[in-house]
């Protein structure tokens, strides 16, 4: 009897606490945000001018497959009708080139070509989805030589033009109101 008599008492005491907090909502990602600056992004790289003349007309390619910079792939569901659905998948791998190229622009191969306002805009773009994703793991650039300095400037450059375009067709499309 002890114990029902226990629970008669403190039952009218557990109705006076407040009820459990509930857990706080997870950081939603500003698309609009996210579509602004994915663009001045794109546009700060395609008025880039090359300092040195003989490698503007030239396109740079790489043979190894396994050394090339994260891409955005069909299989990271940044297709317009996965994205209203589950986008995690290709914020992940968004987040994932901006920071290669966020390090890429910090190593020793940009020294002598600082990139301020480039750097400035990942940076701000890296903010807005590190919000809900957090920071991927930062993998140091290994050194390069001087003389292949102004050559991996270009394809880094080309690459990020590239990454740039597809990012804001992902953003601008999930922006819009559908």
């Amino acid at each position: 009897m002890a114990p029902l008599r226990l629970l008669c008492l403190c039952l009218p005491l557990l109705l006076l606490l407040p009820p459990p907090a509930a857990p706080a909502p997870a950081p939603r990602t500003d698309w609009a945000a996210c579509r602004n600056l994915s663009r001045e992004l794109s546009q700060l790289v395609s008025t880039l001018k090359e300092p040195h003349r003989a490698l503007e007309e030239m396109r740079l390619s790489e043979e190894d497959p396994k050394n090339w910079p994260p891409r955005i792939r069909c299989s990271d569901a940044c297709d317009p009708s996965t994205l209203d659905t589950n986008n995690t998948r290709c914020l992940r791998r968004i987040l994932q080139g901006l920071q290669h190229y966020r390090d890429l622009l910090g190593s020793d191969i940009f020294t002598t070509r600082r990139l301020t306002k480039l750097e400035a805009a990942l940076d701000r773009l890296l903010g807005l989805i590190q919000q809900e994703h957090g920071r991927p793991p930062q993998h140091p650039m290994a050194p390069s030589d001087a003389w292949a300095h102004p050559l991996l400037q270009r394809l880094a450059l080309q690459r990020l033009q590239s990454f740039t375009a597809i990012m804001s067709r992902v953003f601008t499309h999930s922006a819009s109101p559908h």
